[in-house]
């Protein structure tokens, strides 16, 4: 390795040192989900819209934050230290409507006085993470429940953000004499066999009917001889085929899997326990 090219990678490596790392707790909510969140927040505990805050974003620092004038928190924040920061709004008085990770919000809220919405939410954020998500509060007089209008709004705008945001590629549909990587993708992940002689095929960029509409093969194609096509036609079929049986035998697995899942262990309850539940209610 050349001196220039050291300095180079060094350089690189100095200035990565200094970008902000990402980590799980970068899970940016896209606006629409966190909009539908915050509303029902407001409607559910009479929250005035106009007193609602973020204070996690990149760089903050919620317990430096001005909560003044009773404002109150709506907001994401890292589920990683979710009890502290519980803690902290309970200590402070500061009113708050949080998310919070699904299966473990028992134990990261339940010792810092936070009522617990078990809602599983499955939010997909802006990193791309889907997260099973609940919700914790210092509204409410339950100390645990259900929220099923808000996990329907939830999902449901999650779905219709997917939805919307999704792109949506044209679809060609191309003559069975023409051979694309795209067909010979689908035969061959299935296991069938299926090859070419240089005299069977002649390379295309595009058809003559694309180029008024200035369009063109995607990588380019081979017109194919019709018993050629045929061969192919049937490798196709025999390549379906292949993927049904695949199919039905995954869905036999699974099955089996269920019933062997169904040999549970169940835990009991000691006589400590026992005489704990006596006392409560």
């Amino acid at each position: 390795m050349g001196i220039r090219q050291q300095t180079i990678d060094d350089y690189g490596a100095f200035v990565e040192k200094f970008k902000p790392k990402k980590t799980t707790d970068d899970c940016y909510t896209h606006p629409a989900v966190y909009e539908a969140i915050k509303d029902w927040a407001c409607r559910e505990y009479g929250i005035d819209p106009s007193k609602v805050v973020r204070p996690f974003y990149p760089g903050g620092d919620y317990e430096r934050f001005d909560y003044s004038d009773g404002k109150v928190v709506v907001d994401n924040p890292p589920f990683s230290i979710l009890s502290k920061i519980c803690a902290f709004y309970r200590d402070n008085h500061i009113p708050f409507f949080l998310f919070a990770p699904n299966l473990t919000i028992f134990s990261s809220a339940s010792r810092n006085g936070a009522h617990m919405l078990v809602t599983d939410c499955a939010i997909e954020y802006a990193n791309g993470a889907i997260v099973n998500t609940s919700f914790v509060t210092s509204f409410g007089d339950d100390l645990i429940r259900t929220a099923p209008d808000l996990t329907k709004l939830v999902n449901d705008t999650v779905k219709r953000v997917r939805r919307e945001s999704r792109k949506h590629l044209p679809k060609y549909a191309y003559p069975p004499e023409l051979l694309t990587v795209t067909r010979l993708n689908k035969v061959g992940k299935a296991g069938v066999d299926f090859r070419v002689k240089a005299s069977d095929v002649a390379f295309t960029p595009r058809l003559a009917s694309q180029k008024a509409m200035k369009k063109a093969i995607f990588g380019g194609g081979y017109l194919m001889s019709e018993a050629k096509a045929a061969e192919l036609k049937a490798a196709e079929l025999k390549a379906a085929e292949l993927k049904a049986a695949e199919l039905k035998a995954a869905e036999l697995k699974a099955a089996e899997d269920v019933k062997a899942a169904e040999d549970v262990t169940i835990w009991p309850l000691n006589d400590k326990e026992k005489q704990i539940i006596e006392k409560l209610g």
